[in-house]
Order: C-alpha cells, then sequence, then structure tokens
C-alpha cells in the first residue's frame, strides 16, 4: 500500500471516530449502560474467534472518555490529546527517525532475499517494531544506558549506533561481527562499546540479568568502597530490556518485575506486543489478552500504554518512561502495541494461521508506511525526496550487504577461544600454595573454613557480594541485636551480614532463576556475586540461566562479555532423611556444560583453598558442598593462610597404593578409604585419587596411579548408569587400554531416587562395604 493511501486512512479513520465518539458521549450523558459480551468492538469484532484486527488508534478527547478511563491511575500515562500539546521533534529530528526506520525494514528486506539465495542460514525481522524502537533509542544513552534487547530489535541498535554492516556481518556469520563474531544466528544483538549485552535465544532470560545489571549499579551506591570505582557507572543510567507478548507468559518475566519493582531499581521494561508469539495469539498466552491489566498493581512501577506503530506517541511515552527511571523512582514498563507484517521468521510461513483480512488491517498500520505518510502531509518533505532518501539507503544497505559477503569468515581455529577465560588460568601455578601454607588456630569443620573463606575475601575484595535463599542473617535489621542471626539453612553464611553489611550479604526471593540470573547481570557489571542455591535438588528452575546463560556468556559473544560467577550448591546423601528432594547428586548435568567449572571438596581445607580459587578466577564456577560432609570430625582442619589456594584440576592423592587404585571424590573419598584399610588386611595395597575438582579433572593423575598399579575403580555417589564415573572410566579405557590388566570397574549409586527409609538409603548409596567388595573382585580378577 503506497504512503498516500495510508495517509487517506488515517484521515478517514479520524473522521470515523470522532463521530463515534460523539454519539458516545451522548448516550453516557443519559445512562451507562453494560457492554453486551456478544457486541462487536473496535477491539473484538463478534465474527472473529481469533486475534482481533486492530484499527489504528486515534486520539480521543477527554471528554468522550468514560469518567473511570478519565480518571485513570497516574502510571497509566496521559491523553494523547494532551500528548499531542507537546512540542513536536524537529523537522530534522523528524527526517532522521524516518530514515533509521526504513533502514531497518531495507536490512531485513536485503537480509530475506539473501536467504532466499542461500547467502545467509537464517533470518528473523523486527519489521512492524520500528517506530517504538527508534523511539526507544533516541530517549537512551549508547554507553552510558544498558540494553538487553530481543531479536526484533534490530531498529534499536540502529539508532543507538550499530551500523547497517555490523547487522550484515552477523548474517552472514563474518568473524569480524562484533554481535558475537559469528557464533550466533542473526539478530542475535551484542555491542561492547554501546553497552548491548549479548542477546541469547532463550525467550525471557534476558529479564532477570537486566533486573541484575541495574541492580549492580543500586549496590554500587550503598557499598562505600566502591564508590570512587565506579567508572562504568552512571548515577542515572537506565537499564533497558525488552520482550514479546509471548515472553510475559514465562515466569522470569514474574520474577523480574517482581525484584525491579522490589528494589526501585531503573529498569525499563518494553513490551513489543504484536499479538502473536510464533502462531499462538495473545489471547491464548494471556488470561485476558493483555498482561498490562495483570501486572498494574505492582508498586512503584510507571505503567503506560501506546500505539507502538505511531513514531511520535510512541517517542513521548518513551521519554516519559525514561525520566521516571532517572529521576530513581522505580522501573517503568511500557506496552507497545505494533505489528507483525512477516512471518515470525523464515522457518515460519504466517499464511498458516493467520487469515488474509488480519494481515492486511497489520498491513495499513505499518510504522514505516505511516511515518512517511505523516512526514507528506506536515510538509516536512514531499515524495520525491521520501523516495531520494529510499533511494540513498538502498544503495547504502546494498554496498553494506556487498562487503558484508567478501568478510572472511571466523577460522575453524577459533572454535574453543574464550570457552574460559583466556587471562586467568584457574589450574596455574599462580593458584597453588598448597605446599607453603601454615596452619594454625583449633581444627574447624568444612562449615567453619569456608566461612572464614567468605570472610577473608569479602573483606579483601569489596566486590563480592553474597545472596541467595536464607543467607543473611536477619532482614530485618532492626533485630539483628535482638536474634541470634540465621546465616544459612547449614550456617554457612552466619555472621557474614553482621560484618559486611546488607548491602553486601541479603536474602533473595525463593527463586533460583531470580537468583542465578540477577548473579549474571552484576558480574556483567565488575561485581562478584558469590550465590547459594539451598539444595542441589532445586538447582533445575536456574537451568536456563546456567546453561544457557552463565556458562556460555564469554563464548557466545567472543570474548566480548564475561560473567565469573560463583554458586555454591549444597549437595548429595547419607543424611537419613534426606529422601528424594533432599539427597541428590547429578553432578554429570553440570560437568559436561563447557563453560562451567565444577569442584567438589571432600574436606574442610581443601574447601576453604578451591573456593579462594573460585572467587579469584575469572570463570563461572558451581561450588558443590556435601552436606554430610559439613560437620564430619574426620574432615576437619586448622586454619590456613588468607591467600591459600588450592588450583582447579589437581587431585590428591590420599592413600599410597601399588595394588589397584581408586578414583573418587566427595563422601566417596572416606568410605574409599575405609574399604582401603579393610582391604589392607587382606593384603591388598589401595592407591585412593581424590580428584577435588570435576571440571576440569587432572587426567595427568589419573595417568599416573592407573600406569603405577593398572587396576582402577571409579567411585561416586551418583548413580551407575550416565554417572560422571562413566566419563573417567571410558577414557580411561580409551587411552590407556595398554596399562590395565583387569576391566575398569565402577562403584556408584543404584538407578534410582534416593528413600526415606534408613535402611532403603543405605541399600541405594555406595557404601563403604560396597568398595570394599568390588577391591576383593579386582584384586582376584
Amino acid at each position: 500500500m503506497s504512503d498516500t493511501k495510508v495517509l487517506k486512512l488515517v484521515r478517514k479513520t479520524k473522521a470515523e471516530i470522532a463521530e463515534s465518539n460523539a454519539a458516545s458521549a451522548e448516550k453516557r450523558a443519559q445512562v451507562q449502560p453494560q457492554r453486551p459480551a456478544a457486541v462487536a468492538t473496535a477491539s473484538q469484532p463478534a465474527t472473529q474467534p481469533t486475534r482481533p484486527v486492530q484499527p489504528i488508534p486515534q486520539p480521543i478527547s477527554p471528554q468522550a472518555r468514560p469518567l473511570e478511563q478519565r480518571q485513570q491511575r497516574k502510571g497509566e500515562g496521559r491523553d494523547r490529546a494532551d500528548r499531542r500539546e507537546r512540542p513536536r521533534p524537529s523537522p530534522e529530528e523528524m527526517l532522521k527517525v524516518y530514515r533509521t526506520m526504513y533502514l531497518s525494514r531495507r536490512l531485513d528486506d536485503k537480509e530475506i532475499q539473501l536467504k532466499n539465495q542461500n547467502k545467509i542460514f537464517f533470518q528473523i525481522s523486527g519489521a512492524g517494531h520500528e517506530a517504538i524502537l527508534v523511539a526507544a533509542g533516541m530517549v537512551l544513552k549508547p554507553g552510558y544506558d544498558w540494553f538487553y534487547p530481543y531479536y526484533r530489535d534490530r531498529a534499536l541498535c540502529l539508532q543507538l549506533g550499530m551500523t547497517p554492516l555490523e547487522q550484515l556481518l552477523s548474517a552472514v556469520a563474518a568473524a569480524k561481527d562484533p554481535n558475537s563474531h559469528g557464533r550466533q544466528m542473526p539478530s542475535h544483538w551484542g555491542h561492547k562499546k554501546l553497552n548491548i549485552v549479548s542477546q541469547s535465544s532463550p525467550t525471557g532470560t534476558q529479564l532477570l540479568q537486566a533486573v541484575g545489571c541495574a541492580e549492580a549499579g543500586y549496590r554500587f551506591k550503598l557499598i562505600k568502597e566502591l564508590r570512587k570505582r565506579s567508572s562504568n557507572f552512571q548515577k542515572d543510567e537506565v537499564v533497558y530490556v525488552s520482550l514479546g507478548d509471548g515472553t510475559s507468559s514465562e515466569g522470569e518475566f514474574w520474577e523480574a518485575l517482581n525484584t525491579a519493582c522490589n528494589l526501585k531499581l531503573p529498569v525499563l521494561f518494553l513490551l513489543e506486543d504484536n499479538g502473536y508469539a510464533i502462531s499462538v495469539p495473545v489471547e491464548v498466552q494471556t488470561a485476558g489478552g493483555d498482561v498490562s491489566r495483570l501486572i498494574k498493581n505492582f508498586p512503584n512501577l510507571y505503567l503506560q500504554r501506546c500505539d507502538g506503530t505511531d513514531a511520535l506517541e510512541s517517542l513521548e511515552v518513551m521519554k516519559r518512561a525514561v525520566q521516571y527511571c532517572r529521576e530513581g523512582k522505580g522501573p517503568s514498563f511500557v506496552h507497545a502495541k505494533v505489528i507483525r507484517p512477516y512471518s515470525h521468521s523464515l522457518s515460519d510461513d504466517e499464511r498458516l494461521y493467520r487469515p488474509d483480512e488480519e494481515r492486511t488491517a497489520d498491513a495499513e498500520r505499518d510504522p514505516v508506511k505511516r511515518f512517511g505518510a505523516l512526514l507528506m502531509d506536515e510538509r516536512v518533505i514531499d515524495q520525491d525526496g521520501i523516495q531520494k532518501i529510499k533511494d540513498e539507503i538502498d544503495a547504502a544497505v546494498n554496498e553494506a550487504a556487498d562487503q558484508a559477503l567478501l568478510s572472511p569468515q571466523p577460522g575453524p581455529e577459533t572454535v574453543k577461544l574464550y570457552v574460559y577465560s583466556p587471562d586467568i588460568d584457574p589450574t596455574s601455578k599462580d593458584f597453588d600454595t598448597e605446599e607453603s601454607a601454615q596452619l594454625s588456630g583449633n581444627a574447624g569443620t568444612m562449615v567453619d573454613l569456608i566461612n572464614r573463606c567468605l570472610h577473608t575475601e569479602m573483606a579483601r575484595d569489596p566486590r563480592v557480594i553474597v545472596f541467595g535463599e536464607d543467607v543473611a542473617d536477619c532482614s530485618r535489621e532492626q533485630f539483628l541485636d535482638k536474634v541470634k542471626g540465621k546465616g544459612g539453612v547449614f550456617k554457612v553464611t552466619a555472621n557474614l551480614q553482621r560484618k559486611f553489611g546488607s548491602a553486601r550479604v541479603f536474602n533473595s526471593p525463593l527463586a533460583e532463576a531470580n537468583i542465578v540470573g540477577r548473579a549474571v547481570g552484576m558480574a556483567t557489571r565488575g561485581l562478584k556475586p558469590v550465590v547459594e542455591i539451598q539444595f542441589f535438588d532445586y538447582i533445575w528452575p536456574a537451568m536456563h540461566q546456567i546453561r544457557n546463560e552463565l556458562a556460555v556468556m564469554r563464548w557466545r559473544s567472543g570474548g566480548e562479555w564475561k560473567s565469573p560467577v560463583v554458586i555454591r550448591v549444597p549437595v548429595g546423601g547419607y543424611l537419613k532423611g534426606g529422601a528424594v528432594y533432599h539427597s541428590q547428586s547429578g553432578v554429570s548435568t553440570f560437568t559436561q556444560i563447557p563453560g562451567l567449572r565444577v569442584v567438589y571438596p571432600s574436606n574442610a581445607l581443601d574447601a576453604n583453598g578451591l573456593l579462594r580459587t573460585a572467587i579469584r578466577c575469572d570463570d563461572p564456577v558451581m561450588f558443590l558442598e556435601h552436606k554430610h560432609l559439613y560437620r564430619q570430625a574426620y574432615n576437619k582442619s586448622q586454619y590456613p593462610p588468607d591467600d591459600f589456594m588450592v588450583p582447579f584440576g589437581k587431585a590428591k592423592t590420599v592413600r599410597e597404593g601399588n595394588d589397584l587404585s581408586i578414583i573418587t571424590y566427595g563422601a566417596l573419598v572416606q568410605r574409599s578409604l575405609v574399604a582401603a584399610r579393610q582391604a589392607e588386611q587382606q593384603g591388598i595395597n589401595v592407591e585412593v585419587i581424590d580428584l577435588r575438582s570435576l571440571q576440569p579433572y587432572d587426567w595427568n593423575a589419573i595417568t599416573a596411579t592407573v600406569k603405577k598399579t593398572n587396576k582402577v575403580i571409579v567411585a561416586h555417589e551418583d548413580s551407575l548408569s550416565f554417572g560422571y564415573g562413566a566419563e573417567i572410566a571410558a577414557r580411561i579405557a580409551d587411552e590407556l587400554f595398554e596399562h590395565l590388566d583387569a576391566p575398569v570397574r565402577r562403584v556408584a549409586a543404584m538407578d534410582t531416587f534416593v528413600a526415606y527409609a534408613p535402611q532403603l538409603e543405605g541399600t541405594i548409596l555406595p557404601q563403604s562395604s560396597d568398595v570394599a567388595k568390588a577391591i576383593a573382585e579386582l584384586k582376584a580378577y
């Protein structure tokens, strides 16, 4: 449809709505009837059972509105008639808006053309969202504010300063692509210079990270030791995060809103509502078909709605939303109604589920055409001028595409770059102070030495913050002098809040994704979160954040971004009463995730040194603490100095032997030692290796012990099938086969769940007797 036809449609609609409003006002003066459910309205025609076709929203005078609408709560914005009285952008600014909107659309079209020519491999467009996104980019500051966009946000990134060539470099997977250096799909935005944080594919995971990003600024202001270090923090910075209407169904959406409102964080949430999540219409996704109605009672939230295809209305709404955040009043939420004139992606065909009349109605609200028509109507530019702009942009896009297609692809030798930090190696000698460590004081438990490490590291580095469920001594600080304090369900974080304050040690909502997602955002800004998941058994709600965000942030951005978070997790069984949901030990789920370090101490001294390494290294670390080992007398230790560290990937020989080897970790270390002492009475000399670190693990130590004894048992608490020991056994069989005098044996838990009854738990989990039996059988082989 031409720009002129769109202009005529707009004029016609104005007249019709004005006439309708006048008639409605006259009726309301007589009586205020209830609307029958079956009567067709502008938003829901009676003959249309699927998502309604909406006309172009137009200004309505305040007098024509029902009284209850005129008395809307403050957070829902002002009348459009009032907005139109405000000064408009200058003609030059309006032309810049049009240029960016049209450029965004032409880049979508160019990528579609390249995909059809098999020159790129994927395409997902931002068509129909351009007006609200350009408006957002105009009122926010690149390199000053922070941005967590989603895949429709092409126009925003252009407005912030990303070039057409940079976006097309992403489409062709070029090595110089600033978004991901060829590692992610196109439209997965990221730009270090502009503060656009690397985006991923899972919908909604960016929301909690944006909250964490804003919370980092909040905590920098509270922590006095950091105030002079905050070079990349601004007093009135805003964190932008966007989502589609389908994403509002995700639990992390609600978790993000909850924390942003609770802490009054300067987060600007932009809901780009095009009415569809691929093929699922909004009324199927959302109760009532309108998420704004569901969130309107969140405290401190400035809620506004707008026609996101109207650039000027969008600009006014975004100005107010950003101002609210900059003034420190809390988060803003803008619900922008937009369109999706193209299919979800080139892998989708919307004609299969959207009728022609609905798609035509969307086309009539096309923001690029509407704004072009407005420019001509207000004599900012004429048709020839519009065409000249189009020709210039078309030529620039074609030139950028040609350059992108000639840009080199990343080399095969780069695939392992940035899986882990290239700058800090936690397996190096820099992290090995074991031999020279002087121990002192009374012996402490694993809980005591972990707690001491947290105290010393928080004193050393004010960037270290601790949070999770129940980790604080008392959230209501006024009662701190009246209570003993919680300090975690196992007392591991006791007295940290008392010592370092509530800005650095605090409780989180009971929501694991909230904990990890916020930590990812904070770590991106330079803080060092050491968070706790209360029980390993409940870590699964955070799996998206751990697997798809935390572990992959550095790699997917080609080293541009990182999130070195430490996740402390109580794990394991042998509790007598832990049962199904307090005794899990599925470590192999995490050790197979590239980018994630996994360590598992068996004693108090190792726990202290490994945790210090975890905090000081530059990678995300999962620090597993076996609950059964927390207060055992046999693994106590005197206290090491404050610089004591155990490097990752360095196993420890806890018992020398010559007849066979046991490779183990965690609670099975002690059980293996008990079995080894029993075997010695039968003349069998057993060597026991404590891995201590599971990812990475010490292959050199494994190789040495296998070559020494020629027989090996791998023992662990995890289930036998697909457990961690299967990888060790397979690699030994593959690389050390000629040194074996017997098959590799495994001792592990049964392939079932841990039961509550003690006799059942004892049967399910591996015991010293199981290890002793395996020793005898392997010796006799």
